[in-house]
């Protein structure tokens, strides 16, 4: 007789997860603190292990001691199902099955690649901390890997730009390779602890070390960022006398998210109090999820991309009757950004993650070689101040420079 277990996961792990074992080549996942990506993996590789036999190999570069392996991740994985503590015999140095011939072996690459290369049938490899994996480890591990329906899975806090790490799983992502960004606002179980936590990094680190360590962003300069020094995180109830509410919707494309948010104007103050957004989110669904997550937007005007005018007339005769698209014009994204930074300052509640994440990671270019940096905008972590933008839209077309603007180019 058959039993069947119901485990719960990350929605963003889900489609990680769904090919059946061998069907891939790579599994990984790269992010910030508190993603849950490494006990997912975790998990998922002690569920693996009860199925079928299964030789797991877990190596980083750096292992001195068995305290400083993915032995520890796996423990607290098995130890959060009762049937997988049945299933396994979790000793001080050593992990194995108590169904079945599953072991986890646990080395270090720096010391050891020559005795990981003697290892046979390894089904399995999961490579935690991939970041600081040099060249040369790669390519003596890989090889290594050979056994029919093998897997590598790779677990990484991103923090250069073409590492190899990086080089390898996105900038040249290899065949039957499924990799996915984790961070904190992906993780349905994101502890309370862990978001006071971040909250205060947020509002003591500067901002280029939290985006790296809490949104998974490499590690740059603080003048990189487009909105440098004019942004924080803050309560606040909307005060008497604002101007507003302004509304804003950015459409999504495949992997972009639809968003929409909720801003005001009090003096020179931008206020921005509520954000929503989703993956995949379809069309007639879109009306009531923004409904939902931002009060009032039903009943005001909302202003979203004007190249999208057959998903605005759907909407105003769906839900958001006052939807309209909002004019745009050659260096209309940069006249939105001048207009923005014209602001004594943003103030985001702390409701909006992801708004508060874009203002983190929205950056200029860096020069590879020389760290300089350059007026190319990377067009990315924009979706929340896209919509931002348009909510903005009359007001920055009011106040267009009449000379033109700086020169910002934008980098795909």
């Amino acid at each position: 007789m058959m039993t069947l277990a119901k485990v719960k996961t990350p929605p963003k792990l889900i489609p990680v997860f769904t090919p059946k074992r061998g069907s891939l080549r790579y599994r990984g996942a790269r992010g910030g603190r508190g993603s849950g990506k490494s006990f997912n993996f975790a998990k998922m590789a002690a569920i693996w292990g009860v199925i079928e036999p299964l030789r797991i190999l877990c190596t980083r570069e750096f292992q001195g001691s068995i305290k400083e392996s993915f032995h520890a991740e796996l423990k607290n994985a098995i130890a959060s199902e009762p049937w997988l503590e049945k299933a396994y015999d979790v000793g001080i140095d050593y992990l194995r099955s108590n169904i079945n011939s599953t072991e986890f072996i646990f080395r270090g690459l720096r010391h050891n690649i020559g005795s990981i290369k003697s290892l046979a049938q390894i089904d399995l490899c999961i490579i935690e901390e991939a970041e600081d994996v040099p060249e040369h480890s790669w390519v003596a591990l890989e090889p290594t890997i050979r056994a029919p329906g093998s897997e590598i899975w790779v677990l990484w806090n991103p923090k250069i730009e073409g590492s190899p790490v990086d080089s390898r799983f996105v900038q040249n992502t290899p065949p039957r390779s499924m990799i996915v960004e984790m961070n904190h606002t992906d993780n349905p179980w994101f502890p309370v602890e862990l978001e006071e936590q971040r909250l205060h990094a947020m509002a003591t680190m500067p901002p280029e070390v939290y985006s790296h360590i809490w949104e998974g962003a490499y590690l740059t300069h603080t003048d990189a960022q487009v909105f440098k020094g004019k942004w924080r995180v803050a309560e606040f109830d909307t005060p008497a006398g604002a101007d507003g509410p302004y509304y804003g919707v950015d459409f999504g494309f495949a992997q972009d998210p639809t968003t929409g948010l909720r801003c005001w104007i009090v003096a020179n103050t931008l206020m921005i109090d509520y954000d929503g957004g989703r993956v995949g989110l379809e069309l007639d669904k879109t009306a009531p999820y923004l409904i939902e997550n931002i009060p009032g937007v039903a009943d005001h005007a909302s202003r979203a991309d004007s190249a999208r005018p057959e998903s605005i007339n759907y909407l105003s005769r769906h839900g958001l009757r006052k939807m309209v698209g909002v004019d745009k014009w050659k260096g209309s994204v940069e006249d939105g950004i001048e207009f923005i930074r014209s602001f004594d300052e943003v103030v985001i509640h702390p409701r909006c993650k992801q708004t508060a994440r874009e203002f983190a990671l929205y950056s200029y270019k860096q020069d590879r070689l020389s760290g300089d940096i350059l007026p190319v905008v990377v067009d990315a972590n924009n979706h929340y101040i896209d919509a931002l933008r348009y909510a903005l839209g009359p007001m920055i077309k009011a106040k267009r420079k009449t000379v033109g603007h700086a020169p910002i180019r934008f980098a795909g």
